[in-house]
C-alpha cells in the first residue's frame, strides 16, 4: 500500500542554533545594563565634526548624505543615509564628521552601566557598521518613532527614550550576529560548538562544568575547544562560567535580604571571603557595598 502524502513529505529540520544563539543573546545582555538618555537630530555642514564625550556610547542613524569615521587604527569608515554606526566606547581618537556635503544624523546617546559584565562590555567592536539594506526592517520605523518621543514632553518621555535606546542597542548586537559578523563573545554565539557550552554553562551555571565535559559537548579535543572558545569568546571557559556566576550574584545582591554569604554559597563559593575577594576583584568593590546599594554600587 502506497504511502500517504503527509508521509511522503520531507521537512527540513529546525534550525535550533538560530534560537539558542537568540536566547543566549538575551541572557548575556539581561547582564549588560545600559541607560540612554537622548536622541537628538543634527545637521553637520560639510566636513563639520560631531562633538562626543568618550565616557559616553552612542548610535548615529545617517538620514541624509553621508558621515566618514577616521582615525585610530582602523580605517575609514563611509556610513551612508539610511546606515547607521554604533560607538560602543565613545569616539576615542576618531573623528566623525559629514563627508561630501551635508549631512543629517539622528543620534541616540547611552552609556553601559560600570558595574555590569565588564569583560563583556568591553570586549565588544569599537564601532559596528550597518548598512540600509542590514537594518531596513527595523531601523525606520524605531528612529520615526524615537524622533516622536524626543519632542514629547509628558510624563514619561525619558523612560520611553531609555528603553527605546535599549531596543535599537539589542537589534544591532542581534543583527551583527546573525550577520556571521561579530568577534569576541558574541562571536562564540555564532559559532555552533561554542554556543552549545554557552548554553549548557546558562542552563545550569552552578554546576561544576569541566573543560572535558563541555569539550566533549562541543565535538572537540579540549585543547583546541580552549583555543577556540577563548579565541572567541575572550577568556577560558571555566573563567567564563566564574564571571557569569559573579554576575548573577550581583542580581541575587538586589533581592531583599540578601546575605552576602548565602549568596556565595549558592554561586559555588566556599566561603563568604573567597567570594568577597573575587567579587571584589571583578566589580571594584565588595559585595557588602552592593548590598548597601540595592546590588549596586
Amino acid at each position: 500500500m502506497a504511502d500517504s502524502l503527509e508521509n511522503l513529505i520531507v521537512r527540513p529540520e529546525p534550525d535550533t542554533s538560530v534560537a539558542a544563539s537568540a536566547d543566549l543573546l538575551s541572557s548575556v545582555l539581561s547582564q549588560i545594563r545600559l541607560t540612554g538618555d537622548h536622541v537628538f537630530a543634527r545637521v553637520l555642514a560639510a566636513g563639520e565634526q560631531l562633538l562626543m564625550s568618550d565616557g559616553e556610547a552612542h548610535v548615529v542613524v545617517v538620514t541624509k548624505g553621508g558621515v566618514r569615521l577616521k582615525g585610530g587604527d582602523q580605517a575609514a569608515l563611509q556610513v551612508d543615509a539610511g546606515d547607521l554606526v554604533l560607538l560602543s566606547h565613545g569616539p576615542g581618537d576618531r573623528e566623525l564628521s559629514a563627508a561630501d556635503g551635508s549631512a543629517e544624523i539622528v543620534v541616540c546617546r547611552f552609556w553601559f552601566d560600570p558595574d555590569s559584565l565588564r569583560g563583556m562590555v568591553f570586549a565588544l567592536p569599537a564601532s559596528i557598521h550597518l548598512t540600509h539594506a542590514e537594518a531596513a526592517d527595523w531601523i525606520d520605523g524605531i528612529v520615526h518613532f524615537m524622533m516622536i518621543e524626543a519632542d514629547d514632553v509628558q510624563p514619561g518621555s525619558g523612560l520611553m527614550i531609555s528603553r527605546l535606546i535599549d531596543l535599537v542597542v539589542i537589534r544591532v548586537l542581534r543583527t551583527w550576529v546573525q550577520l556571521g559578523r561579530a568577534s569576541g563573545w558574541l562571536g562564540g554565539l555564532s559559532d555552533a560548538r561554542v554556543a552549545r557550552c554557552l548554553k549548557m554553562i546558562h542552563a545550569d551555571p552552578m554546576r561544576r562544568w569541566s573543560v572535558a565535559t563541555l569539550a566533549e559537548a562541543a565535538g572537540m579535543s579540549r585543547s583546541n575547544f580552549c583555543d577556540r572558545f577563548a579565541a572567541l569568546v575572550g577568556r577560558s571557559p571555566l573563567r567564563y562560567q566564574n564571571e557569569w556566576r559573579l554576575g548573577l550574584a550581583r542580581r541575587m545582591l538586589a533581592e531583599p535580604d540578601a546575605r552576602a554569604g548565602e549568596v556565595g554559597l549558592r554561586i559555588g563559593y566556599a566561603s563568604e571571603a573567597a567570594f568577597s575577594r573575587a567579587y571584589k576583584d571583578f566589580f571594584g568593590h565588595s559585595p557588602r557595598n552592593a548590598l548597601k546599594s540595592g546590588g549596586v554600587a
